[in-house]
């Protein structure tokens, strides 16, 4: 069932993820689908929520800069890639207040899987002090988010890691 949420979210976008839809998409009737969801909140809650549990980990390139650039690279693939679900998931976290919760749950938990950056960096003296890893991440990522989603405008993620990198430096 989630499988169709997200297909009909990419597909069609968010007024046409319904319950209805879903059952149809998914083949089984619709009170299968109220039984386990109230809403389509909470089927786009679980979409976020299964995405979270994968074993996903930040690469690690052997330097703060090429660490920050290949998480930037790949944020820019999930935005710019084949699949639009990335853009798709964040849109409909505007219109329901679950898939925003939900959304939050991930970037919280990518941010912690991203801690080992600032550790890594720090030990081989990338970085001379302490610096909040969520903090960094944002400065790094968040521009790419901002031209491609917002400007609609190509962005050009290595520019933005090292730009972050060398602030903390």
């Amino acid at each position: 069932m989630l499988a169709a949420v997200a297909d009909l979210l990419v597909e069609s976008g968010y007024d046409a993820v319904t319950v209805d839809a879903v059952a149809e998409r998914s083949g089984v009737h619709r009170a299968t689908v109220y039984r386990r969801w109230a809403d389509v909140g909470g089927l786009l809650a679980d979409v976020l929520a299964a995405a979270a549990t994968d074993d996903w980990q930040p690469p690690d390139t052997g330097t703060l800069r090429g660490d920050l650039r290949a998480v930037n690279r790949e944020v820019h693939a999930a935005l710019t890639g084949g699949s639009p679900i990335t853009t798709a998931l964040i849109a409909a976290s505007f219109r329901s207040p679950a898939a925003a919760d939900a959304l939050r749950v991930f970037w919280l938990d990518r941010f912690e899987r991203c801690a080992p950056i600032v550790t890594r960096a720090l030990d081989r003296g990338d970085l001379a002090a302490p610096v909040d890893h969520r903090e960094l991440l944002v400065a790094a990522t968040a521009p790419v988010y901002f031209e491609e989603l917002l400007l609609r405008h190509p962005s050009d993620p290595d520019r933005w890691a090292d730009l972050a990198a060398d602030h903390v430096r």
